[in-house]
């Protein structure tokens, strides 16, 4: 079944369309009628800057890929280092406070 649509025609002035261009880009949105409708319905838009969470996600997978080189080598040897799994423990608690003082400051977001 298809969705009855209805338009919207809003005027502005050469001004106003560049502010709402402006206003979009430091938005980070790049979809003029996806951009219209989330402002009229909700009437803002929140832009987060998630490069902590990139970077969590890269020592992430720094720290897997080092548990997958200690595992292969238990493996293949019968043995690892002690100090080198203490190592990944104490990234792994690093990693760990990163991401919960992540989602603490999201959650506080009103």
């Amino acid at each position: 079944m298809k969705k009855e649509r209805n338009e919207i025609h809003v005027r502005v002035t050469p001004e106003e369309r560049q502010q709402i261009r402006d206003c979009m880009e430091a938005a980070g949105v790049k979809n003029l009628n996806a951009y219209m409708k989330k402002m009229a319905i909700d009437g803002y838009i929140i832009k987060l800057d998630l490069s902590d969470v990139k970077e969590v996600v890269r020592l992430m997978r720094i720290n897997s890929n080092n548990l997958n080189q200690y595992a292969k080598k238990a493996n293949e040897t019968g043995s690892i280092y002690l100090c080198d799994i203490e190592q990944l423990r104490t990234q792994q608690e690093g990693i760990w406070t990163s991401i919960k003082d992540i989602l603490e400051r999201l959650a506080n977001i009103k």
